[in-house]
């Protein structure tokens, strides 16, 4: 889902930066027969254009802060452990890359057109947003993963859940662990969401609640409980 999220708004940042060039430096369009600071409808186009960043923003800054909620109510987990320690890492340098780019390219449509306002307080609202969430993420254990009798929730910077009904199947591959259901819908998380030592225990507890008969446990899960 994160990533996209980030097609979305990079697919939205390309005719923004467009736009702001050609308003900001007033180039000429031929074939409108007019120039950039000329161009008729362009508050509305930028109006528009920021919306878009704010729907999407703020769309994906409730599902994270959503699923963060989710997944600290520890009692209601009958497993729940905080991230590893190589994914919070990897979290970390992707939320900070993500901030520090709107942050950037938000500050640089307003020096080159001052007409770019509403986007560039959306994407500096969603540099915040995602700086926050990174802070956050590395002092305190708010990324974490946990199973609840009906699903697997992971929440780090992309939320995911991952419903036990239907599931045929659970197996490890290139460090990611996949379930498999019925209809062919398959779903992962990276293994390393896991930390290495609760990943025994992970095994066990998912055991316990699903029916062994219906469900197959790979050889590279097996694996995993020592």
């Amino acid at each position: 889902m994160n990533k996209f999220i980030n097609i979305l708004l990079l697919l939205i940042a390309f005719p923004t930066m467009v736009l702001t060039i050609f308003v900001g430096f007033d180039l000429p369009i031929e074939f409108l027969k007019t120039s950039g600071r000329q161009l008729p409808y362009r508050f509305e186009a930028f109006l528009v254009l920021g919306i878009l960043f704010f729907v999407i923003i703020i769309r994906r800054s409730v599902q994270r802060w959503t699923g963060i909620k989710m997944v600290s109510q520890i009692d209601k987990y009958k497993w729940n452990v905080a991230m590893g320690q190589e994914r919070k890492k990897y979290v970390y340098l992707y939320q900070n890359l993500e901030g520090f780019t709107m942050l950037i390219v938000g500050i640089a449509l307003y020096i080159v057109c001052k007409e770019a306002i509403v986007p560039t307080l959306a994407l500096i609202t969603g540099a915040i947003d995602s700086l926050v969430f990174a802070i956050l993420g590395k002092s305190k254990n708010i990324y974490r993963i946990g199973l609840t009798s009906k699903a697997v929730v992971v929440a780090d910077r992309d939320v995911k859940v991952l419903y036990l009904s239907g599931l045929r199947q659970v197996s490890v591959h290139q460090q990611s662990v996949y379930f498999d259901y019925i209809k062919d819908l398959q779903l992962h998380f990276p293994l390393n969401c896991i930390p290495e030592v609760d990943q025994s225990n992970f095994v066990e507890e998912l055991k316990a609640i699903v029916n062994e008969d219906k469900v197959f446990f790979s050889e590279s899960v097996r694996n995993l409980v020592r």
